[in-house]
């Protein structure tokens, strides 16, 4: 039986990203993606109340970072008709809140979940300060609860060390800039992901959208280098 393999695959991207990490990397992959030929929707989960980053207070910041534990939903929008249709492969990416899903995608799997994932292939991508292990536990049994034929991960974790890096996670979430700071900026000199993982997101989607044309199996891509997944 001879198998049919798309001329331009079709890739719909459903992510959440609150400090602008995620989408930075997404930026990446999908120039990689569309330089192989593929065909790339994206779509924003957009929550439903409003939500800025950074939240301005240390108090705020404790607040959201403890309450985010409890895996509370954020409420969001109705999916945009470009979301409908046969596509290749679904992405779903976002942020690791306190070890969990962020709260938009929690309620995207919700609602939408099963509708929008059951018997595709979808490919998870973590954005992570670096405690992404808990949070890939949950997502992937909400995934396997929707019926989804998980194909691989992704995880990008930010290249500082600990314990700075977390210090300098919940001091930018607090409105502070850590990376200019006299005393942290030796440890903490940038936020958020490296310019290294901006490239490595590029090969990644240039390895995806050839992986996509050929037909081959998405498990055997190989997304674990230093900076991407330890």
């Amino acid at each position: 039986m001879t198998t049919v393999l798309p001329e331009k695959p079709r890739v719909l991207v459903l992510y959440y990203s609150f400090s602008g990490q995620t989408i930075g990397l997404l930026h990446r992959l999908t120039d990689g993606l569309r330089f192989r030929g593929a065909e790339v929707v994206m779509e924003r989960l957009r929550p439903s109340d409003s939500r800025r980053f950074p939240v301005g207070t240390y108090v705020a910041t404790m607040r959201m970072m403890v309450t985010t534990c409890f895996r509370p939903r954020v409420a969001i929008e109705e999916l945009s008709p470009a979301t409908h249709g046969h596509f290749d492969l679904v992405i779903l990416a976002g942020p690791t809140w306190s070890y969990n899903p962020s709260g938009p995608v929690l309620s995207f799997l919700d609602r939408d979940g099963e509708t929008m994932l059951a018997q595709r292939k979808v490919l998870p991508i973590i954005s992570c300060r670096g405690y992404w292990r808990w949070h890939w536990f949950g997502l992937r049994k909400m995934l396997r609860a929707c019926h989804a034929e998980i194909v691989n991960l992704m995880v990008f974790t930010h290249p500082q060390p600990e314990p700075w890096r977390t210090l300098g996670v919940f001091l930018k979430i607090a409105g502070k800039a850590p990376e200019r700071s006299p005393f942290l900026k030796r440890w903490y000199s940038r936020f958020g992901h490296g310019r290294d993982q901006q490239e490595e997101a590029w090969r990644f989607g240039l390895d995806l959208g050839q992986a996509l044309k050929r037909g081959e199996d998405l498990a055997e891509l190989d997304f674990r280098t230093p900076t991407a997944m330890p």
